[in-house]
């Protein structure tokens, strides 16, 4: 299967001078390139050629159509991952191919010296997360992963006025990410069909890594799971309850198998190939308020918590820049040194762990313990 790589490149840091430039401030411009320009590979590519901060500098893909890209675009073209090593010096790589190969390339950037901004979810499984971050912290080389969503205005919006206490302490959480994918979906890519390719391991990371944004770490998972009614493999419904250690209880519910509108593709219009509804897919319940997003609409009791007064709504103001462009001069930050990753190559691992959880809760009928040490084979808990 051809993929298209684009990958980020910082300009070498040799000289006393450009440290100097760097101490005072100055615009420095990053060089990038982006491997796998599939559908997000392509969109990272574009943001960077939007940016005057950064430089698309070079293209990996073996197709004809990454060559063209390429050429289109000023970038140098390479078929082969080891080739562009063999011919450039390079500082950052956004590594956007499919999962399956994060963590041979993953692991080939960061030896070579290169921060990496990684998509989601990091790696296939938790073990070769582990296996790549620690190598990265071994060679000192940053991890940024692709969990752009945090990048969202509206959910820093969000986040800000949970942290500022505009809805007490969170309490409870709704999720909800409902969709149906058409059968050419599937039968474009039939890797889709088997066993854990369903829609607990392809798109529930993305929302668990917001619930763990808003509420912390995980400790236990609880979670059900049915088979594909089209007869493929692995399931078309789940739904988990994860308990925090704020002691915050979150339920969600994904399906790639059901008509709604309650989504994050569909509520947040964050990507305009999905169509666009006024709906809200979280519901985030505290002691003082209630917060729905993406509408970003606060609601509280007009003088204390009490059922019989009247309760109002307003709605947060936010950012509506791509996030995909705010986590591209993010780690623009991150590779000068002047930033620590938003979701940091632990985080991201974090986050896949409680993916697992749900799989595994499902297939089993048990609660999985993240709190307890032999529950998982890394312990991350140091980096929290």
């Amino acid at each position: 299967m051809s993929y298209i790589i684009a990958y980020v490149i910082l300009r070498d840091m040799v000289s006393t001078e450009s440290e100097c430039e760097r101490a005072e401030g100055m615009k420095e411009q990053v060089r990038l390139a982006v491997i796998g320009l599939g559908l997000i590979g392509l969109r990272h590519a574009e943001a960077i050629r939007k940016s005057p901060d950064l430089l698309l500098e070079a293209i990996v893909e073996p197709s004809d159509a990454g060559r063209a890209f390429a050429a289109e675009s000023g970038a140098r073209h390479y078929a082969e991952l080891s080739q562009l090593f063999e011919n450039e010096t390079l500082d950052g790589i956004v590594l956007a191919t499919p999962t399956p190969l994060h963590l041979e390339q993953g692991l080939a950037a960061v030896r070579a010296g290169c921060a990496l901004l990684i998509e989601k979810p990091i790696t296939v499984e938790a073990q070769d997360a582990y296996t790549l971050t620690r190598e990265a912290d071994r060679l000192n080389v940053p991890i940024l992963v692709g969990h752009h969503r945090r990048h969202n205005g509206m959910v820093k919006a969000a986040k800000q006025a949970i942290v500022d206490g505009a809805i007490g302490d969170i309490r409870a959480i709704q999720a909800t990410c409902w969709f149906y994918k058409p059968d050419y979906y599937f039968d474009t890519a039939p890797w889709r069909k088997k066993k854990g390719a369903g829609p607990i391991s392809v798109n529930l990371v993305h929302d668990i890594d917001l619930l763990r944004h808003f509420c912390g770490d995980v400790t236990t998972v609880q979670a059900l799971s049915l088979p594909s009614r089209r007869g493929f493999e692995n399931e078309d419904l789940a739904t988990a309850v994860l308990q925090f250690t704020s002691g915050a209880i979150a339920t969600i519910s994904v399906s790639d198998s059901i008509v709604a509108p309650w989504s994050w593709e569909l509520t947040a219009r964050e990507n305009m190939a999905y169509p666009a509804t006024s709906e809200s897919c979280y519901l985030i319940g505290g002691s003082e308020g209630g917060l729905s997003l993406p509408d970003l609409r606060v609601w509280r009791h007009e003088n204390e918590p009490d059922w019989w007064t009247p309760i109002t709504s307003c709605n947060l103001t936010c950012s509506m820049r791509d996030p995909l462009e705010v986590q591209l001069a993010h780690f623009r930050q991150v590779i000068l040194g002047e930033e620590q990753p938003l979701v940091s190559g632990w985080e991201g691992l974090k986050s896949l762990e409680v993916v697992e959880a749900v799989a595994s809760s499902a297939e089993t009928g048990q609660i999985v313990d993240l709190s307890v040490a032999d529950s998982a084979p890394h312990d991350i808990r140091r980096h929290s």
